[in-house]
């Protein structure tokens, strides 16, 4: 699974790397809500949440669900207007906020009820102000998902207007009580990383300046294609003619360990990169984790794990400890060193074999607790 966008005759001027206040306002909005995401985060995550006014705490959690499940495209609003700087993120917050206000209603909507139809968002559907079938999925998925979504869907469909004014009002409270100061210490670094980018785009081309931005991401030989490796699955092209050609990469400094791609219908596509420092690891590949994923879900496989996890040990020596034949460890340790959690050496006329505690651990904490329990 991944995400591709078409950049077959986009003009390399068209790609740009640009910092955007609104979209980093999201991000932080997600850190706040979900701090386990973020382990690097948690002193600020606790230090904004603790200072927070009662009022403006409660209205964040009645529309939390923006930012937290998932990242509404309303915070990009400058992909969805057709007109300003050529799709690009403005330099201030009031600014993309007045973008905001630039789009359409039926444009806005669909971008706001992202939480309720995700099976369909690169689907290019009716609008749910226009379909009524479309509204009442809307409402019906919204009401699955919880009191307060169902509550915002159904006054986002009765007037739009209002909730509009309401989250503008929301994002302006949130620019005043932490915002503001945020974008002021990070802006510095993310436009830097842009012109960075941006220098290594017209200096060494496409392909290495994908991969200074994040591993995940690739173009094809070729050069008409660019694949994000999510597990997610979407296609979009950056040479609509409906809104203009255009590609956008967006440096986030809270957006670790996510990589988003903003690849909706009518929309230009956009790409929001966590900025690397050193202490962010390289992620792997989806499909090195869904090998190692499938490594680990054999019972056997997992005995094998628990033993040498703890010391190193020849394949005779598991077949002895779990009962069972030297070829059939042979052939589960295999899989597991296929899947990169085993690395063997070599003591005399003996190999030994054991689990790479450092990868496994990347995997999750619960695992490697239970196996070392």
């Amino acid at each position: 699974m991944s995400v591709h966008i078409d950049i077959a005759g986009l003009p390399p001027e068209r790609i740009v790397f640009d910092p955007s206040p609104l979209a980093e306002l999201g991000m932080a909005l997600h850190a706040l809500a979900e701090p386990g995401h973020h382990p690097g985060l948690h002193g600020w995550a606790t230090a904004t949440a603790a200072a927070l006014k009662p009022d403006l705490a409660d209205r964040l959690c009645e529309a939390d669900f923006l930012w937290r499940t998932t990242f509404s495209d309303v915070f990009m609003p400058f992909a969805g207007v057709r007109t300003g700087r050529l799709g690009r993120p403005a330099p201030t917050l009031a600014e993309e906020l007045d973008q905001l206000d630039r789009l359409d209603d039926e444009r806005f909507v669909d971008a706001a009820l992202e939480f309720t139809c995700n099976h369909s968002y690169d689907a290019g559907r009716p609008s749910p102000l226009t379909d009524p079938a479309r509204a009442a999925e809307s409402l019906d998925l919204a009401t699955t998902r919880g009191p307060r979504q169902a509550d915002f869907t159904r006054r986002l469909l009765a007037n739009p207007a209002a909730v509009r004014s309401w989250m503008r009002r929301l994002l302006e409270d949130c620019d005043e009580a932490f915002f503001a100061d945020t974008w002021r210490r990070v802006h510095g670094q993310l436009a830097t990383d842009a012109r960075q980018k941006t220098d290594l785009l017209r200096r060494r081309g496409l392909p290495e300046a994908l991969t200074a931005v994040s591993p995940a991401l690739s173009v094809d030989e070729d050069g008409r294609r660019i694949t994000l490796d999510k597990l997610a699955h979407g296609t979009t092209t950056a040479v609509d003619p409906g809104i203009g050609p255009g590609l956008v990469f967006v440096p986030s400094h809270f957006g670790w360990p996510h990589l988003l791609a903003l690849h909706a219908p009518g929309w230009r596509p956009v790409v929001q990169y966590p900025v690397a420092t050193g202490a962010l690891p390289a992620p792997a590949p989806v499909e090195v984790l869904e090998r190692r994923l499938d490594a680990l879900a054999h019972p056997v496989r997992l005995r094998l794990c628990r033993n040498i996890a703890r010391s190193p040990y020849t394949t005779g020596e598991l077949a002895h400890a779990l009962g069972l034949s030297a070829p059939e460890v042979s052939r589960h340790l295999t899989v597991l060193k296929k899947a990169g959690l085993v690395h063997t050496r070599r003591r005399g006329r003996y190999v030994l074999h054991q689990l790479d505690v450092t990868v496994v651990a990347r995997l999750g904490s619960d695992f490697l607790e239970g196996i070392l329990r």
